[in-house]
């Protein structure tokens, strides 16, 4: 299964690899209350929130991250 920036944030956090690499790039994503609110969101539909920067989501770092999960998937 290859990744895009239309899969959820909820698809990557139920695989455990996908889980392993957001935690590395973005440490405390995976236990951050808010995460649950957007388990249901593409990755596309969270970068264009203003909220994304808080978690200093870019477009480029989006897509190192989902290179790296396509890796290890």
């Amino acid at each position: 299964m290859e990744v895009t920036l239309d899969t959820t944030l909820g698809t990557l956090l139920d695989d455990p690899q996908a889980k392993q690499v957001l935690e590395s790039y973005l440490p405390g994503i995976t236990t951050n209350p808010l995460v649950a609110m957007a388990k249901g969101m593409s990755l596309r539909t969270i970068l264009a929130l203003p909220q994304a920067a808080q978690f200093g989501l870019t477009q480029e770092k989006v897509e190192e991250i989902l290179a790296e999960i396509n890796k290890r998937l």
